[in-house]
């Protein structure tokens, strides 16, 4: 049984799986949904590619949940300083992560229960992020690192032994160039 359904929210295919990425206006969403794609044009994550900005249509096949974009605003995302932009789109993706910007139960170490969450009876992934943080990095983490578990020896996950799968240039270019930016928005 499918049930369409229409939401504001953004969502990138970063991948084989769409990101999609709620909150209220002004918290970011088309910006982190930027900040994806050029993340996947120089290569740290997989390739990346708009499915829609500001509002979507969500659509249950099955056990998966499909995003595609408004025939009214496919192929145009807002970039604060510049306006609305044209750029490549997809016509349909899978969601595979949910993140909430701005969210009030975004914590340092959230429980398992905040990293999860249920849309139209599909249970996703999701990423809780406060309004003071930058979502990026966040974002980057969950989609190239494993989930870990004190029960369980951190470094067998990983063939390099350290237990994490994205490097530490990575890691560290992307909070760079993230901060960078924030600091820029915010006219210092």
């Amino acid at each position: 049984m499918s049930r369409k359904t229409s939401v504001h929210a953004t969502a990138v295919l970063v991948g084989k799986r769409a990101v999609l990425i709620r909150g209220p206006s002004g918290t970011g969403k088309s910006r982190l949904a930027f900040d994806l794609i050029l993340a996947g044009r120089t290569g740290q994550l997989p390739p990346a590619i708009l499915v829609g900005d500001d509002r979507v249509y969500l659509d249950t096949a099955g056990e998966q949940l499909w995003v595609r974009p408004t025939s009214e605003l496919a192929g145009l995302i807002e970039i604060r300083g510049l306006g609305i932009r044209r750029c490549d789109f997809v016509a349909e993706a899978v969601v595979g992560l949910v993140v909430d910007l701005a969210a009030d139960d975004a914590e340092r170490v959230p429980p398992p229960d905040a990293l999860k969450t249920s849309i139209n009876g599909v249970e996703l992934p999701r990423i809780p992020v406060s309004a003071s943080f930058l979502p990026l990095p966040l974002v980057v983490a969950a989609l190239t690192t494993t989930e870990s578990s004190c029960s369980r020896n951190l470094a067998a996950d990983c063939g390099k032994g350290i237990g994490n799968h994205i490097t530490s240039t990575i890691a560290s270019d992307l909070i760079g160039a993230a901060s960078h930016l924030y600091r820029q928005e915010q006219g210092d």
